[in-house]
């Protein structure tokens, strides 16, 4: 891959131009009749451009160059829209068409246009007039300008005579500006609450995220002192939402010039502290930009909030005699152009509207069976959030959500409004958010005196609920869209990922590794063997990593979760009771209230507790169904009082799905790895026998990957006493089918061998029964031969060398010479005629014996041979058998640079001298 990026600057068309470019580029789609001035009006600020070669792996690498360049432009609100369109665009290329693709991404003012070229100029016009069928989306392929048009603001397809070009434009959203404003003086009743002394946190974050300064009031908050978090990232210490296309990343937010809103600070006892935060860009008189954030706890909004703009006219009537707009009257204006400043705004205007002491809003579901809390103020918000009733049916239903209610007193009806369960809320007024008649909502305000709202008071909120439902139901529409759409790149990169290994242990890790921190705080992988087997604990994560052995222990003593097959989430309550039970036992030990001695605090209380909290919330199991049988379950948990949304659970269902086929395919391939390399062993020789006099050694590679053995294999063994047989040989071709003729002739040798057969007996027996496999049959090259050591230290062998390279006899004297006669070879013909020949090995001498693997070793047109074997060996005096052999070995690995394509065997044997070498 090739890239370049040119910061600012008109470029020049990157695309090649023929004489007649009106003849020759023609647009389809939306834009058409806009080809000319579709983006090219706006001034470009900086291109990207890469090539990516016609394999599969390339289209990973342009989703990876497309998010790399745009994060860097700082698009992040386009960046998911954009990888889903280049990974289908770069796969039409370079996998369907089998070209090369070129990438070209183009900054502007408005946003980027992202080209996607290949070398396949292809026409595939639509006639006029003639409607456009974009195929189904559910196919394989095809998809690419179909999901342009779903997707892109602007597209279209441009054609040379060399290159089809396919082009689409991503608009940023339009954002707000927001001004400062004055408010009036208020009496000191109305003024917003706050504590005794209201400490703002001062942090300063270089370049690169990581702290550089911590004040009084940051280590008052959180409990670090500044020595322990300088020079560490924010991040590390940032509880930020990691919901898939969702929300500004806490890394993205501290590169904007300016920022405020709110998120979570982990403090040192482990628990998460809501904090409001103002993030303001600046650079020092040396150019060096770094980002100063203060914060404030949550409830102390006030102190950094940048004042809302109400219009003058919020309570009278315009100079025209028009009222103002009854929605910027309730929210103000701007209005948050998100869904949960949105919501979060509602909550806090409503609860000043009536005076209450806290308020709540919960979404419906698509089906208006369940209610989800998403935004409340004067309550928990951190233990309801997310949480989930039934609206009609069911146990803690909410039985006033279709119309307007006013409960004087909830200790008369206990449960009517389960989200004030344990709240100390006495009167609640909710009313309906309704769209076109439909169910979309609840809002609620309440208070802790008893009798304070009336039916007047539900008609005020219904009014300001009946403003804003509209409102609430496009942004949570929105936000719908694009959740679809992160999860869509989401999925398309957890499935790359899952499908490019087969390692069992490794597919484990990237199943937790995905889902946490995106999906959820922590996670755990049972799996499950067989049918007979009970569900085992296989893997555990936890964003915080020094929390993943407690949670480990933890888990080791629940009974795992039922592997039921039943697709979909389910609620797991097992873990966060145990937790709970196990960490009140601590502190009632650390306080001696168990019936014990009392006794200063125990220290493992810390590391109990800490795992408690993880574990406290909501915890949900989703089973790894793969080939219609449960093979594991996997387990996603929220720390103490969250829940997962409804959209979160669905995404892991569908990562579930995908992750349980890719951990099935690894263990099917495990399993087949572990039975050939089990029968692949069987075909060794068990070991090399101890040989009086005699110095054996052998080294063997089988190609390819995953082989143990091949078609060359080697033997020695006792015959009877005092002489033993040695064979190497080369079975026609590589691999199994290969190994199996190798098992055959092992083991016939052997046997024939101490049947007393000479060795020509041996072979011509030998290659009768590999005659005898028909059409399995392959032919054979064997030296075999049969050593027996002789009392004056020399040793006698009788070789018989059908078809197989000679060996080579190695003297003292550093001569090199062949020790056999070439003969036929075996699995040809029937009649064979095979002699045996002497050799005598005097004191010093070296017996080589090769495979053709190393004689014809080749680099290029070069080949090693038997002459450059025999000038190796010359090389070789004095040395021992395995000396000898690992020299041989290393120079025919460095004659050539690739790998070898053929199985290698080397023998080696020798008679020591008189004296010890």
């Amino acid at each position: 891959m090739t890239t370049g990026l040119i910061p600012g600057g008109q470029p020049p068309d990157p695309r090649p131009t023929g004489s007649l470019p009106q003849q020759r580029r023609e647009p389809v789609g939306p834009a058409a009749q806009h080809v000319e001035n579709r983006s090219r009006s706006s001034v470009i600020t900086a291109r990207a451009a890469a090539s990516f070669e016609p394999v599969g792996r390339s289209v990973a690498s342009a989703r990876s160059f497309v998010r790399d360049t745009l994060q860097g432009w700082g698009f992040a609100d386009i960046v998911d829209d954009a990888v889903v369109l280049t990974s289908e665009l770069v796969t039409n290329a370079v996998v369907h068409a089998g070209t090369s693709a070129d990438v070209l991404c183009l900054r502007s003012d408005e946003g980027a246009r992202i080209e996607v070229a290949d070398r396949y100029p292809e026409r595939e016009i639509p006639l006029q007039a003639t409607a456009i069928n974009m195929g189904s989306p559910d196919r394989e392929g095809g998809r690419g300008l179909q999901l342009c048009a779903a997707l892109a603001g602007r597209w279209g397809v441009e054609y040379t005579p060399t290159h089809k070009t396919v082009w689409f434009q991503l608009d940023l959203p339009a954002r707000a500006v927001g001004t400062r404003a004055a408010g009036p003086a208020l009496p000191s009743e109305l003024l917003p609450l706050a504590d005794g002394r209201v400490r703002v946190a001062v942090i300063q974050i270089d370049r690169t995220g990581h702290i550089t300064a911590w004040n009084e009031d940051a280590e008052e908050l959180f409990g670090y002192p500044a020595e322990q978090v300088t020079g560490k990232p924010l991040t590390d210490l940032a509880a930020w939402p990691h919901t898939p296309g969702t929300s500004t990343g806490i890394a993205e937010a501290l590169r904007l010039s300016r920022w405020e809103g709110s998120y979570g600070i982990r403090t040192v006892t482990g628990r998460v502290t809501p904090v409001y935060a103002s993030h303001l860009r600046v650079r020092d008189t040396g150019g060096e930009p770094s980002t100063v954030c203060l914060l404030v706890r949550d409830h102390e909004r006030a102190v950094l909030q940048t004042p809302l703009r109400v219009p003058a006219s919020d309570t009278s009537t315009g100079s025209e005699g028009q009222s103002t707009d009854p929605f910027e009257v309730f929210i103000g204006s701007p209005a948050p152009d998100d869904l949960d400043g949105l919501l979060q705004r509602t909550v806090e205007r409503a609860r000043d509207m009536l005076d209450g002491d806290s308020a709540f809003l919960l979404l419906a579901t698509d089906d208006e069976t369940e209610l989800e809390v998403r935004a409340s103020t004067g309550l928990p918000s951190a233990r309801q959030r997310f949480a989930r009733v039934p609206v009609e049916a069911g146990p803690g239903r909410y039985g006033s959500a279709r119309m307007p209610a006013v409960h004087d007193d909830l200790t008369a009806v206990p449960g009517a409004v389960p989200l004030l369960n344990g709240t100390g809320m006495r009167s609640v007024v909710t009313v309906p958010l309704k769209v076109e008649g439909r169910l979309t909502g609840s809002l609620g305000v309440a208070a802790e005196a008893p009798t304070r709202y009336s039916n007047e008071e539900a008609l005020r909120l219904q009014f300001a609920a009946d403003r804003i439902a509209l409102a609430v139901e496009s942004a949570r529409l929105g936000e719908l869209e694009r959740l679809r759409r992160g999860s869509l790149s989401f999925l398309v990169e957890a499935s790359d990922l899952l499908a490019g290994t087969l390692d069992r242990d490794q597919t484990l890790a990237l199943m937790a590794q995905m889902t946490v921190p995106t999906l959820a705080t922590w996670c755990a992988v049972y799996t499950i063997a067989d049918q007979a087997s009970e569900p085992y604990l296989s893997y555990v994560l936890h964003e915080d990593e020094e929390l993943i052995d407690g949670i480990k222990s933890l888990l080791t003593k629940v009974p795992p979760p039922d592997p039921v097959p039943t697709p979909g989430a389910r609620v797991w309550t097992a873990p966060g009771e145990v937790a709970h039970q196990a960490a009140l036992r601590s502190s009632m030990r650390s306080l001696g209230l168990s019936g014990s001695p009392t006794r200063q605090v125990t220290p493992g209380i810390g590391p109990t507790l800490a795992t408690a909290s993880a574990v406290g919330g909501e915890t949900v199991v989703l089973p790894l169904v793969a080939r219609n049988r449960v093979i594991g379950m996997l387990t996603l948990g929220k720390p103490t009082d969250e829940h997962f949304r409804q959209e979160i659970l669905e995404l892991a269902e569908d990562l579930s799905r995908r992750a349980a086929l890719a951990l099935d395919n690894a263990r099917l391939y495990s399993e087949r790895t572990a039975i050939s390399q089990s029968l692949q062993r069987s075909l060794l020789p068990p070991g090399l026998p101890e040989i009086d006099g005699v110095e054996v050694d052998v080294i063997y590679r089988a190609a390819g990957e995953g082989n143990e053995v091949g078609g060359d294999f080697y033997d020695v063994f006792p015959i009877r006493d005092g002489a033993y047989g040695f064979a190497i040989g080369d079975v026609c071709g590589t691999g199994p089918n290969a190994a199996a003729v190798t098992g055959l002739a092992r083991h016939a040798l052997r046997l024939l061998a101490r049947e007393g057969l000479s060795g020509p007996a041996v072979l011509e027996r030998l290659n009768s029964a590999i005659l005898d496999e028909g059409a399995r049959s392959r032919f054979l090259t064997l030296l075999y031969g049969e050593l027996r050591p002789q009392e004056d230290g020399s040793a006698e062998l009788k070789v018989v060398c059908a078809g197989h390279p000679l060996p080579l006899r190695l003297r003292q004297d550093g001569s090199v010479e062949p020790a056999a006669e070439p003969q036929p070879l075996l699995g040809v013909i029937e009649d064979l005629e095979l002699y045996e020949q002497t050799v005598t090995l005097e004191p010093g001498d070296v017996l080589l014996c090769v495979t053709d693997g190393v004689t014809e070793r080749r680099e290029g047109a070069r080949m090693l041979g038997d002459d450059g074997l025999a000038d190796v060996l010359t090389t070789c005096t004095g040395l021992t058998a395995g000396a000898v052999a690992a020299r041989i070995m290393r120079a025919v690995e460095r004659f050539a640079s690739d790998a070898p394509s053929d199985d290698m065997a080397i023998l080696t044997m020798r008679v020591p001298g008189l004296h010890k070498d």
